[in-house]
């Protein structure tokens, strides 16, 4: 393969990837129709990715013909997205543990989320309509790496979702990344509505997703 092929090859590839993490499992004639391409060259790149430990399927069955392969992200798939800095933030996090103890690390976090507080508030217009709020926050997220969405529920609700944790090595080290990030979206959506998180990445989930609402009486 020449250099200009294999650059290619690895193009597609990603963009496959990327497909995944955004839209989540699917087939490979539904991910061909997406990157108009064949069922066949999307196959090989599949085949390709299974043999490097990113992808896997799993067999559905269908009215007519042989079950259909459902291909997903394996955990491998991460390294493919932005990790934040990965190595360098965990080796971080077990030396301000080591050197000043948790009480230490505690107070590193707690500056942290006030900066960022600080940053999402100056980002986020001061509408008042819940819907362009959650927008704007999700801009935020996606610019940093979440892949970061809404999604509008039949109840009225909304769930803000985030298909990719960059930083979820450190989380994994420092649970208190994701209390604070409960804490953040509060303190920048409002403290009338309720946020609950749905989904979460570090106990198995495809995703973490919060279920937010305006609370009774507040038109969103």
């Amino acid at each position: 393969m020449t250099k200009k092929n294999e650059t290619s090859a690895t193009s597609t590839r990603k963009a496959i990837v990327t497909l995944l993490k955004q839209y989540g499992p699917m087939d490979a004639i539904t991910l061909a129709s997406k990157l108009s391409l064949t069922g066949m060259a999307v196959r090989q790149h599949l085949y390709e990715l299974q043999k490097q430990q990113v992808v896997e399927y799993e067999e559905e069955a269908r009215p007519m013909g042989r079950p259909a392969k459902i291909w997903m992200l394996t955990a491998m798939a991460n390294r493919w997205f932005p990790n934040g800095y990965l190595k360098l933030s965990v080796d971080l996090l077990h030396s301000i543990r080591a050197s000043f103890g948790e009480e230490g690390l505690e107070r590193i976090l707690e500056d942290y989320k006030l900066t960022q507080k600080k940053t999402y508030r100056e980002q986020i217009s001061d509408t008042k309509k819940l819907k362009d709020r959650l927008q704007s926050l999700s801009v935020i997220r996606m610019n940093e790496g979440y892949f970061a969405e809404v999604q509008e529920e039949e109840d009225g609700s909304y769930l803000f979702v985030q298909k990719h944790c960059p930083i979820m090595e450190a989380a994994t080290v420092c649970s208190g990344f994701c209390h604070n990030e409960l804490e953040l979206f509060q303190s920048v959506l409002g403290d009338h509505v309720t946020i609950e998180r749905v989904e979460y990445l570090l106990s198995g989930g495809r995703r973490c997703a919060y279920r937010i609402m305006e609370d009774q009486g507040l038109s969103s």
